[in-house]
């Protein structure tokens, strides 16, 4: 059962670490089925070796685990390797999918003893439903009321020892009775350049493309430090290989791709470059209010909050301020390189 729900305007970018639907298969030919296989997260990976193979030795399922951390950075493919290694069963929804009551009791009775059930944006789960969670994750039996009024009564159906492993963008949005619940809390972190290089020769190698050493390397420093978005900028540069050269992504194919897909050496798209410009050239560097340079770019100011802002602060580009958002020293350069690019 895969159920998954993104908003179609974060997926519109080629550097956006969203999913999007159709790059759902290409992204599951990808996926390393073992630990092994997984490149990064070098800790976190770790420990869950030992949590899993510590669950085994004692025949028990493994303690619930809620993954946190910005999309993109390998959640999903966790919770597959972890079912692996426990040799158990893996359901996958999503916190949007579960609807009311009903359809997390479905799964929950359906599920076998010690299998893994993966709840992806967890935080978004509706509240009637988050209850139903709450004996489910400590007794392993869900209350639920059957029928209306007067009549009404509750039932009570044990289930049987399961793992749930949430996967949440926003952690701060988990409730706390919720969270608490979980006995592994791990936050992924964004990868090095050397391990999104790793991450796309190997992609390379599963997919029989033929890329330069010194390609991958300029690739990865374009890819936000997030494999997903290693993997997709993968797919368009094999796409311009193929059509527009003998087929080998070389330092040339990345270069003619990278600008033909507007994204500079750094990762920015047209979307973060047209923020930087609008507030170095129309702001003087700021201060300003989001909901100004929402309308002057003409895009909603939950796109540029959740989406373009975050990269251009982990960059050192902008500032959010009490007073509005501001270019830093290093933004203002590259604002002001933008400006002049765009005068010629």
């Amino acid at each position: 059962m895969v159920i998954e729900e993104h908003d179609a305007s974060q997926q519109d970018s080629v550097v956006s670490a969203y999913s999007g639907d159709d790059s759902d298969g290409f992204e599951n030919s990808l996926r390393p089925t073992d630990f092994d296989g997984y490149i990064g997260q070098g800790e976190v990976k770790d420990n869950l070796k030992v949590f899993c193979q510590a669950a085994k030795n004692r025949g028990e399922a493994l303690d619930h685990t809620l993954f946190y951390g910005p999309p993109g950075l390998g959640k999903t493919t966790l919770s597959m390797i972890i079912a692996k290694e426990m040799e158990v069963g893996l359901r996958i929804t999503s916190g949007p999918a579960l609807e009311k009551p009903g359809d997390l009791a479905a799964i929950l009775t359906n599920i076998k003893e010690h299998d893994v059930l993966f709840i992806d944006e967890i935080h978004r789960l509706r509240h009637p439903v988050e209850e139903i969670l709450y004996s489910a994750m400590e007794d392993f039996a869900i209350d639920l009321i059957v029928g209306k009024g007067p009549s009404a009564r509750t039932m009570r159906l044990t289930v049987p020892p399961f793992t749930l492993i949430g996967a949440t963008t926003k952690a701060s949005m988990l409730a706390g009775p919720l969270r608490d619940r979980f006995g592994h809390v791990e936050k992924l972190r964004f990868y090095e350049p050397n391990e999104i290089q790793q991450i796309l020769e190997r992609s390379a190698q599963i997919l029989e493309i033929e890329i330069e050493k010194d390609a991958a390397e300029q690739l990865a420093r374009c890819a936000r430090r997030t494999p997903r978005i290693a993997n997709r900028l993968l797919r368009r540069m094999r796409d311009f290989a193929e059509i527009q050269h003998d087929g080998c992504i070389t330092v040339a194919v990345v270069e003619q791709g990278l600008k033909s897909l507007s994204i500079d050496s750094r990762g920015l798209d047209h979307g973060d470059q047209e923020y930087l410009e609008i507030l170095s050239r129309h702001f003087r560097g700021g201060p300003v209010g989001l909901s100004t340079i929402a309308a002057a770019i003409g895009e909603d100011e939950n796109t540029l909050e959740d989406m373009v802002e975050p990269f251009l602060i982990r960059e050192g580009l902008i500032q959010r301020t009490p007073r509005g958002r501001m270019l830093t020293d290093h933004g203002t350069s590259y604002g002001l390189g933008l400006f002049t690019s765009s005068e010629k």
